[in-house]
């Protein structure tokens, strides 16, 4: 039997290398803002598919919810198309592992565009929901808020400032963990998926969280987070998207 790798010693550098091939697509993530809390592993386990581990960081796995505004949405061969390649997105996250590759698991994905939702539950497998979602910005504060418009039902408004600082997440830091991931993994019935995405290192800069009010990670199934989540924002990055692969 095939010994499994430890999240320790999962080589965590080598997905940032740009696949082979051209995208599917293509598109843009701006304004991103994470929030991450610690969870026991044991929490995680019994909702994930059948061959993902959970990933972690010095013992702990991670849940995350991440808003953030995508435009440039669009088939790789072909320009954007008004009205269907901008919207907002929300995400709540944890991280795996499969065959020694680490990656995203997407447990909900609420996106402010009908056309979106369908074309990824359609062709990538994920959990998407349609939720009004609307994003207000000023200065240097971004007012962010999401309500999803199907079951199970779902609420978030987020209030915070950006600072400056701009840097990189370094290698074996629980930043590096947390949010550069270039896999995400994805399940229909019994078979499993895994995709890429290409894009350079996150620019980071320096987030206050002065509000927070959500049930998106309970919706997903866990228990209200304690403690103040880790702050991480980006203002964005260019992306390319590849198709699935059955693993």
């Amino acid at each position: 039997m095939r010994e499994e790798a430890r999240p320790e010693t999962l080589d965590r550098l080598s997905a940032r290398e740009r696949p082979e091939g051209v995208p599917v697509m293509r598109q843009n993530w701006w304004k991103l803002l994470f929030l991450h809390w610690p969870v026991a592993p044991e929490v995680l386990r019994p909702l994930l598919p059948e061959g993902l581990e959970v990933d972690t960081f010095d013992g702990s796995a991670w849940v995350g919810v991440v808003p953030f505004t995508m435009t440039g949405v669009r088939l790789s061969f072909a320009p954007p198309v008004p009205f269907v390649s901008e919207f907002h997105e929300l995400n709540v996250r944890t991280y795996v592992y499969r065959k020694g590759v680490p990656g995203v698991w997407f447990f909900s994905l609420d996106a402010s565009s009908s056309a979106a939702v369908f074309g990824a539950r359609t062709f990538f497998h994920l959990p998407y929901f349609n939720a009004d979602i609307t994003l207000e910005e000023n200065g240097n504060k971004i007012h962010y808020r999401s309500r999803r418009t199907e079951d199970p039902p779902a609420r978030f408004e987020a209030e915070w400032s950006v600072g400056g600082g701009e840097h990189f997440a370094q290698p074996d830091t629980l930043e590096f963990f947390l949010v550069e991931r270039y896999h995400l993994f994805a399940a229909r019935g019994d078979r499993l998926f895994r995709g890429r995405v290409h894009h350079q290192p996150y620019p980071l800069r320096e987030a206050e969280l002065q509000s927070l009010d959500s049930t998106m990670v309970e919706a997903a199934g866990l228990r209200t987070p304690t403690g103040e989540p880790r702050v991480h924002y980006s203002d964005g990055v260019e992306v390319g998207v590849w198709t699935l692969e059955e693993v």
